[in-house]
């Protein structure tokens, strides 16, 4: 475990029930529960399905926080508040009423079976970096910019669902 509390980015989606309220729901739960303080949050993003095209637009959104638990304790208390929301395993890249990514760990590399840092599709996916840049432009991950990464990613199926000023938290 850290001695002290590390930066970290969060990515979520949404495609069945209420998907921006599951997202919510989440954050929520990530602050109740202990495992984040967050402090920032995207806006809301619809998102034509990646991968597996047949089923609902998702509602993404990115979020920064800070954590004091080690990569895998943080994996395994994301999977607990996914299985807690309703999530069930279904086929790759298929409906899920949520999925909560670990994009970055503060500076770490991993790569292992159970996870890999940053998150090894970060740069792949215009859902992700579109909100992440959205809140963090000058986030340098992997010696590449969040904010040059977006603006060159095709948003091509992805809009705005809810806009607003990304909310920022700080520390008491």
């Amino acid at each position: 475990m850290p001695d002290k509390a590390v930066p970290i980015g969060l990515g979520f989606g949404s495609n069945i029930g209420d998907r921006p309220g599951n997202i919510r729901r989440a954050i929520d739960l990530l602050m109740e529960r202990g495992v984040a303080r967050i402090t920032k949050i995207s806006s809301l993003y619809r998102t034509a399905p990646w991968g597996y095209r047949e089923q609902e637009d998702f509602a993404n959104a990115c979020a920064l926080a800070t954590t004091r638990l080690a990569p895998h304790a943080l994996l395994a208390a994301l999977k607990d508040i996914e299985k807690t929301i309703g999530r069930q395993e279904t086929i790759r890249w298929g409906p899920r009423v949520i999925d909560i990514d670990i994009l970055f760990y503060d500076d770490e590399w991993l790569d292992d079976p159970d996870l890999i840092l940053p998150h090894k599709e970060l740069f792949n996916r215009p859902f992700v970096l579109l909100p992440l840049a959205e809140i963090a432009p000058d986030l340098c991950l992997r010696g590449r910019g969040i904010g040059e990464a977006a603006a060159a990613a095709d948003p091509s199926g992805i809009t705005l669902w809810e806009k607003k000023e990304p909310i920022e938290t700080h520390p008491s």
